[in-house]
């Protein structure tokens, strides 16, 4: 506590609060590129990666509570262009309307139900396919 009271001390002193000096901290800090678009495209760039990163990072800790850390990962990395490209146009219809959000979470409890009445075959059929991408995640 001692650190944090004095270096709000030392901002009162001089008349500014925290937010403030962050702001102006911030604004002195030259662009990445004189041109402006660059510096948007940087932006982006930087945003998607780490957005890919966590995405990446939440799904193998999801999946390792149930397959283990190792596994998941095989799982994660060995997912085909057709599922990323499924299950991101699935994520964007749900996120942008309310309609498309009842569709797709109507489609998944579909899918869910239908799992769990043919419990028995669903189980060895999906176990199977994932053995068959993690095998895969392996290779890559």
């Amino acid at each position: 506590m001692g650190l944090l009271k004095g270096a709000r001390a030392r901002l009162d002193k001089i008349g500014r609060k925290p937010i403030e000096a962050a702001k102006d901290a911030a604004d002195s800090l030259p662009p990445p590129s004189p041109n402006p678009m660059t510096t948007v495209l940087l932006a982006d760039i930087a945003l998607r990666a780490g957005g890919a990163l966590l995405r990446r990072g939440v799904e193998t800790g999801i999946l390792g509570q149930k397959f283990g850390q190792k596994k998941a990962g095989h799982l994660v990395k060995g997912r085909s262009m057709t599922q990323t490209l499924v299950g991101t146009a699935l994520a964007r219809v749900a996120t942008r309307s309310v309609p498309g959000a009842i569709v797709v979470g109507g489609g998944l409890l579909a899918k869910t139900l239908y799992d769990r009445r043919h419990a028995a075959s669903q189980k060895a059929k999906g176990e199977a396919q994932v053995k068959a991408q993690a095998d895969k995640g392996k290779k890559d």
